[in-house]
């Protein structure tokens, strides 16, 4: 049995705890809910029991279970007095610790971009629009993370975590009370098995993460941002500077990787048709199989949260 579990994005525990925010932040909804004897107690009960219910029993039991929905530090809203994600989420499960994943925003949003990931409130047809949002929502993510204290939330740079894996699996362990296994360093192993690594077909990621750690994510984005954004990127995305990253490196310089890591690219780019035979296996797609539409009516049904707009938004 594997000491801890993630499994893939729920979709909704985000949305439930929105919900709640939405309710919260509107006085006249606040009273209705406390007339009707729905008090801050019982909504929170309910609340973190249906969190657990989802966490505990969308994938197989371990002894730690995780949640890996993305932007649970961050709210739709701009609203200052509405309550952050993360540390409602604290308050739900005091126990609870959180792994901060932080990219190259610039990374970040060539890949929502090229792989048309459709989020609330980005434009895909905009790079400085879509950096400026990567921004906001990253920002208030790094307060949310400074806000819980390194005890409960520890920042991890995907770039590092891809250069150097053993030595940032060991400190993410560490952190998370969890014994070192060797296996965390070869998930590719265990995609989709038995008490293993599973992936959703619909995730935009999967297709990546069947692959051992390599490298060619790290720099995709160069050269595929427009030059009047790449001339002001300091001024569109000072978060870049806050987190550490060079605004005006293309490419930036992030390391030099472990020789393992090295060796797992040369085996990845040496032969592309069998991984994308393994992807195709993974989504079970057949070849004259039409793609799936892009998202484009109203409902926004494939959608996740992350913009900063007044709909729905995180």
């Amino acid at each position: 049995v594997s000491v801890c579990r993630c499994g893939q994005e729920t979709r909704v525990i985000p949305r439930i705890l929105q919900l709640r925010s939405h309710w919260m932040k509107s006085e006249k909804e606040s009273v209705r809910l406390v007339e009707a004897g729905i008090t801050k107690e019982v909504l929170n009960g309910a609340i973190a029991q249906f969190c657990l219910e989802i966490i505990a029993k969308h994938g197989d039991p371990a002894p730690r279970l995780c949640n890996k929905d993305p932007l649970t530090l961050r709210l739709c809203n701009k609203d200052p007095l509405t309550l952050k994600m993360g540390t409602y989420v604290i308050e739900l499960f005091p126990e609870a610790k959180f792994l901060f994943m932080v990219r190259d925003g610039r990374a970040t949003v060539h890949s929502i971009i090229s792989r048309k990931v459709t989020i609330t409130g980005f434009d895909l047809s905009n790079y400085r629009q879509c950096m400026t949002k990567w921004n906001q929502a990253i920002q208030t993510m790094h307060d949310q993370c400074k806000e819980i204290g390194k005890e409960r939330c520890m920042m991890v740079y995907y770039e590092q975590l891809v250069l150097h894996p053993e030595e940032w699996m060991r400190k993410i362990l560490h952190f998370l009370d969890i014994p070192w296994n060797d296996s965390v360093l070869h998930h590719e192993e265990f995609i989709n098995k038995e008490n293993g690594v599973a992936l959703s077909k619909v995730e935009r990621s999967s297709d990546q993460v069947i692959k051992p750690v390599n490298l060619e994510a790290l720099s995709k984005w160069v050269d595929h941002i427009p030059e009047d954004v790449v001339r002001d990127m300091a001024e569109i995305a000072p978060m870049l500077s806050v987190l550490g990253y060079d605004p005006y490196a293309n490419p930036p310089d992030y390391g030099k990787p472990d020789s393992y890591v090295q060796e797992n690219t040369y085996k990845v780019q040496a032969n592309p048709q069998m991984w994308e035979h393994k992807v195709k296996e993974l989504l079970n797609r057949d070849e004259n199989q039409p793609p799936k539409a892009n998202n484009i009516n109203n409902n926004n049904e494939d959608e996740d949260d992350y913009g900063n707009n007044k709909e729905r938004k995180t």
